[in-house]
């Protein structure tokens, strides 16, 4: 398989095409072994029938030839050719089964090379946007109101920085980083960050949350819980509310999303969260105005997975949908 210069180990995706390739080679060797067993066992019976008396005995017809093997020989030579033939074939199956994989595993290339690209190209111009702002607070008055907006900007620039260095790392290969999160905390700042938008379409957001750690980096946890608030959103009729609810149970961190919108339609639940699988659009303002790529929902099990957690859909009605992310829970320890 390709890999990319300066990387001495290959990447996870490319570990699994080998693997499946592995595997497919196997199965077909072990195919070819039990039809190989089948074919000998029939042999043998025919070898042991021919050696009864009744048939060691028995005169040769007229136009007939008859021919005398060593039934021990028979017998190596079969397993010899068939212990060959089983070889040979799975051999074979895994060199062709890695010929077909290639494609995919070149397009898998292509795309961790551009979106490692296009991570990288972002990070100058996110920057020189917080070296503005930050440039901005300087020159406004200390206690102006706008400090306020410039501070969440700044804040917003960080976040993205974080984003971005995570796409990185995934394009390369990295292992997930390691952190802690304060839930209550980022279900606020989540909330506080939608709200604004939520109300442009006349939805409220509302959020509780008990004061629990996860072991999961702050900025993925927002990453989570912002596609699953946004895509609340975007279910919300006007006049309804989307709440947020941090709890814990058995020993893990539960975060429920719930919307008051038609439900999930034109999918099950259970594909949801597939990557670029997509459902009926909602028929909301804000829904009907954006187009979906069903990508967001596949990024939140992802990212889940990757940090010991999952995401499932609770509910789905028509009255409206729950989501709830299960987190693990930060050891005292790790907890900040």
């Amino acid at each position: 398989m390709a890999q990319s210069r300066g990387r001495s180990h290959p990447l996870p995706d490319e570990l699994a095409y080998r693997r499946s390739a592995s595997k497919i080679g196997w199965q077909v060797m072990a195919v070819c072994a039990a039809l190989v067993v089948i074919g000998g066992a029939v042999i043998l019976a025919f070898v042991l029938w021919q050696t009864t008396p009744g048939e060691a005995n028995k005169q040769p017809q007229p136009r007939e030839i008859e021919v005398r093997l060593d039934p021990g020989e028979l017998i190596l030579a079969t397993a010899l050719l068939a212990t060959g033939a089983v070889i040979c074939a799975g051999l074979a199956a895994r060199l062709i089964a890695r010929r077909a994989v290639y494609p995919l595993d070149e397009a898998f290339r292509l795309q961790r090379r551009f979106v490692a690209d296009v991570s990288h190209e972002l990070r100058t111009p996110l920057a020189v946007i917080d070296a503005r702002a930050q440039q901005l607070a300087a020159l406004t008055p200390a206690g102006d109101s706008r400090q306020r907006v410039l501070a969440e900007l700044r804040q917003d620039a960080r976040i993205m920085a974080e984003v971005i260095d995570a796409m990185l790392t995934s394009a390369s290969g990295g292992a997930p980083r390691e952190g802690t999160a304060a839930l209550a905390d980022t279900v606020a700042g989540v909330a506080q960050d939608l709200g604004g938008v939520a109300r442009q379409f006349g939805v409220t957001v509302t959020h509780e949350s008990e004061a629990v750690s996860v072991a999961v980096p702050a900025s993925v946890l927002r990453r989570c819980l912002v596609a699953l608030v946004d895509n609340a959103i975007d279910h919300s009729p006007e006049g309804s509310a989307v709440s947020i609810v941090g709890s814990t149970r058995d020993g893990a961190a539960l975060v429920t999303v719930r919307d008051q919108g038609s439900g999930i339609q034109g999918i099950t639940p259970e594909r949801i969260f597939d990557r670029f699988a997509q459902g009926t659009p909602p028929q909301t303002q804000r829904g009907a105005s954006r187009t979906s790529r069903g990508i967001g929902l596949a990024l939140v099990r992802e990212l889940c997975a990757a940090h010991g957690g999952e995401v499932r859909v609770v509910s789905s009605a028509p009255d409206g949908t729950e989501f709830e992310l299960v987190l693990p829970v930060a050891d005292a320890g790790e907890a900040r």
